[in-house]
């Protein structure tokens, strides 16, 4: 273990320089609440989109991140349901830097400090867990954004991990895309040193605090999120248990994890 006082001087400047990257972020994020406030109102769908893409690229910058695709991103000219691995709060922020897309989510994440603000104003259809008939009207919107041509977001887990591991996907959500009778994009998500192995460091999982997240991102240097994009599964005619299970394969087999175990589908699925 280092010691002395160049490991000292060192960690004391990457510290200055978390720090600054924080109070950038704090600024671009109340840009973002200010702009949600008073201009979004105005402006339509494909200016929106914009928007929403061009502060979620200044983010990424802001925070030191870089986001690397391997694949050909869709262009959203037919209904698409975006299935990805979830592993960070700022996830959401990679992908909407890149699609169009509008998000699926825990209710939760309404709650989380002035970020959950942020993702709500960007759209965001919400699921409270254990409410049958939320889910149902969710649904119903998820399917009527598909049908116009839209991208649905979602993190079929549930749940955030450290990115090591692939829990089972819960089926209800591929349920929309069957009705739209669109396609499944999945696509594999981890994080990266710049040297290219993975790395837990933007990991918001439990035991974390959301500040204790954003201060390990902004300490990070030269951070890599990579989206590895799967090849479109077909949800004509589909069911959505197998949808979940072929869109599983795909990440697991990217992300070269093993897929989840079948016996964890036995717990209910919550937005069933």
């Amino acid at each position: 273990m280092r010691s002395g006082p160049a490991h000292r001087q060192s960690a004391l400047s990457a510290s200055l320089h978390a720090g600054w990257r924080i109070a950038r972020a704090l600024l671009h994020v109340l840009t973002g609440l200010i702009v949600l406030r008073f201009r979004f109102p105005g402006l339509g769908p494909t200016a929106r989109r914009r928007a929403i893409r061009r502060w979620s690229v200044q983010l990424l910058r802001i925070m030191g991140l870089r986001v690397r695709c391997r694949g050909e991103l869709p262009r959203d000219h037919a209904p698409l349901l975006v299935a990805v691995n979830h592993v960070s709060w700022i996830d959401i922020f990679a992908l909407l830097a890149h699609l169009p897309l509008v998000f699926v989510a825990k209710s939760e994440i309404r709650d989380w400090p002035v970020l959950g603000r942020l993702v709500a104003g960007a759209g965001t259809v919400f699921i409270e867990r254990g409410r049958t008939r939320h889910a149902r009207e969710a649904n119903a919107r998820i399917a009527q954004v598909m049908t116009a041509g839209g991208m649905i977001g979602v993190f079929p887990e549930g749940t955030t991990t450290l990115g090591d591991r692939l829990l089972p996907f819960h089926a209800a959500l591929f349920q929309p895309v069957i009705a739209a009778a669109g396609q499944v994009q999945p696509i594999a998500l981890r994080y990266c040193l710049p040297d290219g192995r993975m790395t837990t460091l933007a990991a918001y999982v439990e035991g974390i605090s959301l500040l204790g997240s954003v201060w390990q991102i902004a300490r990070a240097d030269g951070l890599v999120v990579e989206l590895q994009l799967g090849a479109l599964i077909s949800a004509a005619q589909g069911e959505r248990r197998d949808l979940a299970h072929q869109a599983e394969r795909a990440i697991a087999s990217a992300l070269q994890l093993p897929a989840p175990h079948r016996a964890h589908r036995i717990k209910p699925d919550p937005t069933a």
